[in-house]
Parts: C-alpha cells; sequence; structure tokens
C-alpha cells in the first residue's frame, strides 16, 4: 500500500480535508493520515493554546467520516502527539479515551529548549548547540522507551534549523536505533522540509544504514499542511525509498502500523 501517515489538516495548522485527499489521489496514493497537531498538557512556549485538537478530535472524527465516501482513498483518523516526558500518564489516558487509528509522536520541546523555532539559538555557542541537541535526542529516546505512540516522527528535528544542523552526532542516530530496534514504535521518513532549507528529509539518509543494520523498518509521512505539498513530497519519499532500498513496515486499514 502506498500510504502518506502525515499530513495536516484545519483541525491544526493544515488544509482541508477534501482538498488533502483529491491532491493524495492525484499522487497515487492508496491511504492518507491526518494527524493534526495534538498536545495533551500545556507547554512553556504557548503551543498548546495554538492546538486544540484535544477538544476537537470528535468534530473531526465525523468530518473523515463524511470525506471516506467521497474517496477510494484509505482515510486514517490519527495524530502528531508532542511528547512531553513529565505528562506520559496524562498523554497515555488521553489516547486510550481518544483511540486514534494510530498515533505520532515527536518532540518539539524539551525542558527549556524549544525546536520548532531558531529563536534563542543564534547567540548560542556551540557548546550550548550541541547540549540543546543531546537533549532533543535524550527526549526522543524517552519517547520511544515510553510505548505511548504507533509512529516516531521527523527524529532529527534540529536539523531543520541553521544554528543547529550538524550539531547532531553518529552515536545520536544510533541510540535512536537502538531503541526502535527494541520497540514497537516504527520510525517515519519525513519529508517536511525536503523543498525547503534544509532540501533533505529525516532522518539524514546519510544515518540510514545505522537503522536498517538494526532491521529497524520505517513509514513514510511527507508532513503536509497543502495540497501541494503532498503533490511534491511523495515522489521524494519514493525517491528515497528506492534509492536506499528503505524497508517499510506492513500497513493495513484497521491498524495502520504492523510490525
Amino acid at each position: 500500500m502506498d500510504a502518506d501517515l502525515h499530513a495536516h489538516t484545519t483541525y491544526s495548522d493544515g488544509s482541508s480535508l477534501p482538498a488533502m485527499c483529491r491532491a493524495a489521489e492525484a499522487v497515487g496514493l492508496d491511504a492518507l493520515g491526518f494527524t493534526d497537531h495534538l498536545i495533551v498538557v500545556d507547554d512553556d512556549f504557548g503551543r498548546r493554546e495554538r492546538y486544540d485538537l484535544v477538544e476537537t478530535y470528535e468534530r473531526r472524527r465525523e468530518a473523515i467520516e463524511r470525506v471516506r465516501p467521497r474517496t477510494d482513498l484509505t482515510v486514517w483518523d490519527a495524530a502528531e502527539v508532542s511528547y512531553v516526558a513529565d505528562a506520559e500518564a496524562e498523554t497515555a489516558d488521553f489516547l486510550a479515551a481518544a483511540d486514534f487509528d494510530y498515533t505520532i509522536g515527536s518532540v518539539h520541546f524539551a525542558g527549556e529548549y524549544d525546536y520548532t523555532t531558531a529563536a534563542g539559538y543564534a547567540d548560542a555557542s556551540d557548546t550550548e548547540r550541541r547540549a540543546a541537541v543531546e537533549r532533543y535526542f535524550d527526549a526522543v529516546v524517552a519517547a520511544v522507551d515510553s510505548e505511548l505512540f504507533d509512529v516516531l516522527g521527523h527524529l532529527d528535528l534540529p536539523e531543520r534549523m541553521a544554528a543547529l544542523r550538524g550539531h547532531a552526532r553518529r552515536s545520536d542516530y544510533e541510540r535512536v536505533a537502538a531503541a526502535l530496534s527494541d520497540s514497537a514504535t516504527v520510525p517515519e521518513i519525513n519529508a517536511g522540509r525536503v523543498h525547503d532549507s534544509l532540501g533533505r528529509v529525516h532522518p539524514d539518509p546519510a544515518m540510514l544504514d545505522a537503522f536498517l543494520d538494526r532491521d529497524v523498518r520505517f513509514v513514510l509521512g511527507s508532513d503536509s499542511h497543502a495540497p501541494r505539498e503532498i503533490e511534491r513530497r511523495a515522489p521524494a519519499l519514493r525517491a528515497v525509498v528506492e534509492e536506499h532500498d528503505v524497508p517499510l513496515a506492513g500497513l493495513e486499514p484497521t491498524a495502520a502500523v504492523v510490525q
């Protein structure tokens, strides 16, 4: 099944469900997962205020049910959940009640560090930047170890910011690969910045062998917020899979990620 497991709608910071479905159909996908941002607890950076899927997921679920008969796609009702280390119990309780088709766990912030904006890093020293990146990978490993999520999202997110790019080490990727090899969580190949400043997918293709050596399989996520992004990113994801012979996790409509 040719599937994109990571797309956003107007229920967070993306586009309408029908428009995203039409784009997925146009590029030949078989399935599309809607994974709007979901933040279970408040955070120090105000992201919880901007994303209210905690309150609106049932309304979105109804909208997805209206879309399904109008498309040939398999459409999944999912969520991209921000991992917060001290809120694992609350997150588990909410996800159990919400009963999404699957969840993507992503680290967007950890402690004092926000990995969604370059603000605060421009004047940082190399030591401080490395500390921020190391804290990020600590949180990624903790997210995998929590077993809260089906999918691990954009696992080297700091690379999107020029101030932090290049401060990740091979040992960071190897730590994540080791955690994934012992987990039911499956990482994604994420194309969210493939045509922008980063110019490549997550994780760094130069590090893919660290995962492949441990028999880690992947799913594909365009991380699209607009129809045009799906149309451009789906071919880029296919190209990475073909070039690097990336093994993909099996998929089925009722349980998106199957080991």
